[in-house]
């Protein structure tokens, strides 16, 4: 540092010394700086100086602090002028010739319960809009979510549609794309420290509505069944919204009847043989447990399981068991289980059209919460008596 600025306090000097590194772009949009003790090591300061450095880096919009991940170069850089913003790769500026835009989406997977539903609204929507929609499935896995949006990036998509892969962390690119501000929208859940718009189903009400209707049958003792939740917002707002509707009512949740770690059902471990080793967790778990009348499953597959694991067991679905889920099938010949519909036409349709909405440069809500249906179907009935 120079001797003029040695009078300044050390915050400042810092500030200064990376506010000039950025502007000559030693550090481009989208790249980490130093740490609150990276640079205390590097300055021989305290982290509290450090850290106010930072603060006014990110006051005048130098840099963009992300929670468990660090401080990244903003688009932006106050009264100092632009940076040059380096928009992903392949990145349109204007309309293709044909005046047609093309949408990617990313999702971790779909089926008949869930996730067609998204995809057909999605595809009605960009048929009204004379747009085109390409799919890249991640099967849950981060890398392929990360490979998907570089991939899409690369084509020259002129917007995104991300379903974030299940996981505690979200993946590098998506913060990319808030710090380029790339028109994307995420589907079915929000990630936490992320500005970015998201539409999904008000899980928690859901949830909790489902709830009350087995109380309304005279169910207390009712087994939450789910993938490990690894902060995936729609698991954790169904498990608070479970929780709700018993705090509410005045009836203990018993944790002990919890299954939470059913990974036979995620995308990457849907295959027979682990299907089967699960069906014999249930199994086990309901002889341990026979106080239980209903089973929560936080989705249509755990669902399914459980329900054959109960017959196996000798249990009759609903006259001594009772489940419910979110989303099932309807399907000639198929078995229809009480469950929660998300309007999933409805938060494809909405997901296109806000994307297209952010690309001309309007605004659109942080987030959306759709409501979703309690449809009755053969899978409940009132509790077991004796």
């Amino acid at each position: 540092m120079s001797h003029e600025s040695s009078s300044k306090p050390m915050y400042e000097q810092i500030f200064e010394a990376l506010r000039g590194q950025i502007t000559a772009g030693e550090y481009g949009p989208g790249e980490r700086i130093p740490s609150e003790k990276e640079l205390g090591e590097t300055y021989r300061v305290s982290r509290i100086t450090s850290k106010k450095a930072l603060e006014m880096l990110t006051q005048e919009g130098y840099i963009v602090r992300q929670p468990g991940r660090g401080s990244f170069v903003s688009e932006h850089v106050g009264n100092a002028g632009a940076i040059p913003v380096s928009m992903p790769a392949g990145t349109p500026k204007h309309r293709r010739e044909n005046g047609k835009l093309l949408i990617g989406l990313v999702m971790t997977d779909f089926g008949d319960s869930y996730g067609t539903g998204l995809v057909y609204g999605m595809e009605e929507a960009s048929r009204q809009h004379d747009s085109y929609l390409i799919l890249r499935r991640s099967l849950g896995v981060p890398g392929n979510e990360q490979e998907a949006i570089q991939g899409l990036l690369e084509l020259g998509v002129d917007g995104l549609i991300i379903f974030p892969a299940q996981g505690e962390y979200f993946n590098a690119e998506i913060l990319k794309l808030v710090i380029s501000q790339f028109p994307f929208v995420l589907l079915d859940r929000h990630l936490k420290g992320v500005s970015a718009s998201s539409i999904s189903t008000n899980n928690a009400a859901a949830a909790k509505h489902m709830i009350n209707y087995l109380f309304e049958l005279g169910h207390t003792h009712i087994a939450l069944m789910t993938s490990p939740p690894q902060d995936t917002t729609a698991i954790e707002e169904r498990i608070e919204g479970f929780i709700q509707a018993h705090a509410e009512s005045g009836i203990v949740v018993d944790k002990g009847l919890w299954m939470d770690h059913i990974t036979a059902t995620l995308p990457t471990a849907f295959v027979p043989e682990n299907k089967e080793k699960e069906k014999e967790n249930i199994k086990q778990h309901l002889r341990e447990h026979p106080e239980i009348t209903a089973l929560f499953a936080m989705e249509h597959n755990i669902a399914q399981l459980a329900y054959e694991a109960a017959r196996e067991s000798g249990l009759r679905i609903p006259e001594d068991l009772s489940i419910v889920c979110f989303d099932s099938p309807d399907y000639a010949g198929g078995f229809l289980f009480t469950h929660m519909r998300q309007k999933q036409e409805e938060m494809g349709r909405l997901a296109f059209e806000n994307v297209l909405k952010l690309r001309s440069g309007h605004s659109v809500p942080s987030k959306i919460l759709l409501d979703a249906e309690l449809i009755e179907g053969s899978s409940t009935g009132p509790v077991r008596r004796g």
